[in-house]
């Protein structure tokens, strides 16, 4: 009844062993809620689950740890798309390209036309990009 009372389950119920006698005693309703009210009888708090554990495991993770071939489960392409691995690279070189155009080291026909490369999958990397730009800026292509 106590439980009910206190709304939680039956082993979350504290008795005060002490009052033991005037729980015993205790038969309404009423009765148990003065009790509670008292400090006789009270709901323990509801135990959690410690994320220490989990944090220690992840902070490993991020370094690498625990990812060895045994771990794994999706092919290589789920866990890395490489829809994912495409926007990284592309937004590295518009970056790029952004801020030469910013800077003045190309000029806006140049900026064009490599934007227009580096969409077409021209450019392997930020660095591969760089040495074409330093070939047109060179004037030799």
């Amino acid at each position: 009844m106590a439980a009910a009372i206190l709304k939680c389950g039956v082993n979350r119920v504290w008795f005060d062993p002490e009052r033991q006698a005037d729980i015993e005693a205790a038969i309404s309703r009423k009765d148990l809620r003065d009790l509670i009210g008292e400090g006789a009888i009270r709901a323990n708090p509801v135990k959690g689950n410690s994320r220490g554990r989990t944090r220690a495991r992840m902070a490993k993770r991020s370094y690498g740890h625990r990812k060895g071939s045994g771990r794994r489960k999706g092919a290589a392409g789920s866990r890395n798309p490489g829809k994912r691995a495409w926007i990284r690279k592309i937004r590295a070189q518009r970056r790029l390209l952004r801020e030469m155009r910013d800077e003045g080291t190309i000029d806006r026909s140049v900026y064009r036309l490599m934007y227009r490369r580096a969409s077409g999958g021209q450019f392997r990397s930020v660095a591969h990009l760089k040495s074409h730009v330093d070939m047109m800026a060179g004037g030799m292509e």
